[in-house]
């Protein structure tokens, strides 16, 4: 992305290609930011950390929750009970854990299950869902970082103002170098960020409704097999 706005820069009149490496804009950028650099450095550092893990926890659950459901639906539908609960518990997955406790009350009646299952699926959400709030707090509060920067940034330059007594570019140059560094390093940890979390969101949303679904269908069977047992009681 830097390269795109140096080739920006280079179509401004008067402005000469930077003999800069990588690793020297990076020093340089950082140098210029000042000490906000610290703080939104440390909220793209948790960021990323938070995105791998839950990029690696959400696609192993997705994949092995898909296999579970199926293989319960399968059993259920047979009227396999206490297969399907062992496969459950194999799984160790959200969904097998709700649809575990919710088969394992299949005695109890329709309504019991339906209790169960509403249960264990809030406890299975709010696990589903943690750590999201680590990148909802760094896509709001990684701008307003930004923001801080400017401000300070502006108060050196009107500060430099002051001492000098005059106005010319190198007065106020820091400054506003500070003001513009800070607030572009603030939009560019959000944005990926703000991807990120939708994404995820998303995913669990999507993760939800195949629950839910297969849920219903279990509730269903089950449903089905006690209408079964109390006519042949009849």
């Amino acid at each position: 992305m830097s390269s795109i706005f140096t080739l920006a820069l280079l179509q401004l009149p008067g402005l000469e290609a930077p003999e800069l490496t990588w690793q020297e804009w990076v020093r340089e950028t950082w140098f210029g930011g000042g000490f906000m650099m610290w703080p939104l450095a440390a909220a793209f550092v948790i960021g990323m950390i938070v995105i791998v893990w839950k990029l690696i926890d959400l696609t192993s659950k997705s994949t092995r929750t898909r296999r579970t459901l199926r293989t319960v639906d399968e059993l259920v539908a047979e009227g396999r009970i206490a297969e399907a609960v062992e496969a459950a518990d194999r799984s160790k997955t959200p969904a097998g854990r709700i649809l575990s406790e919710g088969l394992r009350r299949h005695e109890e009646g329709t309504e019991r299950v339906v209790k169960a299952i509403e249960n264990a699926g809030m406890i299975e959400m709010s696990k589903l869902e943690k750590g999201l709030v680590w990148l909802a707090t760094i896509s709001t509060v990684g701008p307003l970082l930004g923001f801080l920067g400017t401000v300070i940034g502006m108060i050196q330059a009107f500060q430099a103002i002051e001492l000098a007594g005059e106005v010319e570019a190198t007065t106020v140059a820091g400054g506003i170098k500070v003001a513009l560094i800070t607030t572009a390093c603030g939009l560019a940890i959000a944005i990926p960020v703000s991807i990120a979390h939708n994404y995820f969101v998303a995913k669990i949303d999507g993760l939800v409704i195949d629950m839910e679904e297969s849920a219903q269908r279990t509730i269903d069977h089950l449903h089905d097999i006690e209408v079964r047992r109390g006519a042949a009681v009849r």
